[in-house]
């Protein structure tokens, strides 16, 4: 029987193909309950075909997947009462209200009116759109119909949501609103989240990430332990001559340079160099230096030997 101990998830040996492509290739991997975990790769990854078998919507061809101590395999319906899903691409009717939208989904899941409608109000109040509720989803924002979104998803009271690319098609300020919404349903509903993205800033803020590469782990720990993991040291050097600083760090050090809005960055390991001993060799070319750990970008170049991008 399942039970609340153990993780969201558990993946064993599990592998994918479309024909002769392999689109997972035996990944395992362990997601932890109330935890905001981001699987992180570049397009071809794997990211979208682990979103499609983890939200029952392609059948495991081999290997194996539990979530909520359930067997996918095996246990389709009981996972699908127990999760939600949020697509990449919208799935509101946009000359629906956003009420009407939320309340169809409470009667797609055989939800009592008087409880979906207590649901609506409690969880639209959580993230912030109780003042859009009655407005037609074509005047809404990108981000308040990401929201709307979420109270679908949200509308069964789900122990696990899965979020494909939730970012997509937002602004900035839309970004920051959506997370701070994610953050409040995992403190004040225990809620795990898994999302999967390409963008290195949104996977920093998870408490853990997989990255993935052509279907393989490449590594999953927490964005601090993977860069602290790396052992370099990142030097961002403010100048107004870049093309001169990355001449004479390569002439002087063998150091190669990039620019970088407005900065030469430098990644090396840190027992290789003394910070103080570039900074008085680069004189007058420099106004100022900061030295800090790898991006998330650096630890997927040293563990997969290309760019991110």
């Amino acid at each position: 029987m399942p039970t609340d101990s153990g993780p969201s998830i558990a993946i064993s040996g599990l592998s994918h193909r479309y024909g002769e492509k392999v689109a997972i290739d035996d990944l395992s991997l362990e997601i932890p309950r109330r935890s905001i975990f981001g699987v992180l790769g570049p397009n071809g990854s794997g990211k979208s075909t682990l979103f499609r078998l983890l939200s029952t919507l392609v059948p495991v061809q081999s290997g194996t997947i539990r979530m909520l101590g359930y067997d996918v395999s095996k246990d389709q319906q009981a996972i699908r009462e127990r999760i939600g899903v949020v697509f990449q691409s919208p799935s509101l009717d946009r000359k629906l209200t956003a009420r009407e939208n939320i309340l169809f989904q409470a009667a797609l899941y055989s939800i009592p009116q008087s409880q979906a409608r207590a649901r609506v109000a409690e969880l639209s109040k959580a993230l912030g759109i109780e003042e859009q509720l009655d407005i037609k989803i074509d005047k809404l924002s990108g981000g308040l119909r990401r929201r709307v979104e979420l109270v679908k998803g949200l509308l069964h009271q789900p122990e696990l949501l899965l979020l494909d690319e939730p970012s997509t098609g937002l602004d900035p300020l839309s970004r920051l609103e959506l997370w701070h919404s994610l953050e409040q349903l995992r403190l004040e509903h225990s809620t795990t989240i898994v999302l999967t993205t390409h963008l290195l800033e949104e996977a920093e803020k998870c408490d853990r990430i997989a990255i993935l590469d052509h279907g393989r782990l490449l590594v999953d720990d927490s964005p601090e332990a993977l860069r602290t993991s790396t052992g370099q040291i990142v030097f961002s050097v403010a100048t107004n001559e870049p093309h001169k600083v990355i001449e004479q760090l390569e002439k002087q050090y063998g150091f190669h340079g990039s620019f970088h809005g407005g900065s030469v960055r430098i990644v090396r390991q840190q027992t290789d160099i003394s910070p103080m001993e570039v900074y008085a060799s680069l004189g007058s070319l420099v106004s100022s230096m900061t030295i800090g750990p790898p991006s998330l970008e650096d630890v997927f170049l040293r563990l997969a030997g290309k760019s991110f991008s």
